[in-house]
């Protein structure tokens, strides 16, 4: 079952349920999804509705932040429900030490000597990684692997 079927389908259990946070959330995603479509007029793969939760949770981390420094507890609760409805759609994440060796691999298949190659090595290594590993920690291990 593709993704998107995933979702629909789960759509419709919240439906039943009555889970209103749920309900809400996948409604968000499906519209971001149908946006996307129709934007580009294509039918969006698994690869592409991962890249749009990526999205949609970067926001709500965002979101969180902000709420908390301005002590709106509220609102970050709220952006923290959709953050757990959001998570069940990307697939197992790589720990720490897994993205620092694919880091490492992809620096030394692409022939980086320094930090002026990153834009280099960050293209090479969104493209394996995308969906698979947070992006902050993959910038990271690049910014140490790349230091002098």
């Amino acid at each position: 079952m593709s993704l998107k079927a995933q979702i629909t389908e789960d759509m419709k259990n919240a439906m039943r349920a009555k889970d209103s946070v749920r309900l809400g959330t996948i409604r968000l995603l499906q519209a971001a999804i149908k946006q996307k479509e129709v934007d580009e007029r294509v039918e969006l793969d698994d690869a592409a509705v991962i890249a749009i939760v990526d999205k949609l949770l970067k926001q709500r981390k965002d979101s969180i932040t902000a709420f908390e420094s301005a002590n709106r507890q509220d609102l970050a609760d709220v952006e923290k429900a959709e953050v757990e409805v959001l998570k069940v759609y990307l697939p197992q994440r790589m720990t720490e030490a897994e993205i620092t060796a694919a880091v490492q691999a992809i620096v030394a298949e692409v022939g980086a000597a320094g930090p002026g190659d990153m834009g280099k090595v960050m293209g090479a290594v969104k493209s394996q990684l995308a969906g698979k590993a947070d992006m902050g920690l993959v910038s990271a291990a690049v910014k140490a692997a790349l230091a002098p």
